[in-house]
């Protein structure tokens, strides 16, 4: 089963990174996500379990990015490819 990590933090609606364990962009999103002091949750793709792996990048990562690639950062509706802190403060209303 996916294995999401959760942040406390303030609440900023439902914001999600789904990321690898050794890219230094995801590592700058969760820096960015925690100097705004915002709730959110990750996962890190390449430490799931093989056998979870594949479904997860078809059907929770493919719909909202078709290329699959990281990090992958969903506020609520909006999609946000890439460490982009200006769409990032926009999609969540900073």
């Amino acid at each position: 089963m996916e294995k999401w990590i959760e942040v406390d933090g303030k609440d900023s609606g439902e914001v999600r990174l789904i990321a690898i364990s050794t890219c230094g962009w995801c590592r700058k999103c969760r820096r960015f996500f925690e100097s705004l002091d915002i709730s959110y949750k990750y996962i890190y793709v390449d430490l799931l379990p093989p056998e979870e792996k594949d479904l997860f990048k078809q059907t929770e990562l493919k719909p909202y990015n078709a290329r699959m690639t990281y990090p992958t950062v969903i506020i609520n509706d909006k999609v946000v490819i890439g460490y982009e802190e200006d769409q990032i403060k926009e999609a969540l209303e900073l």
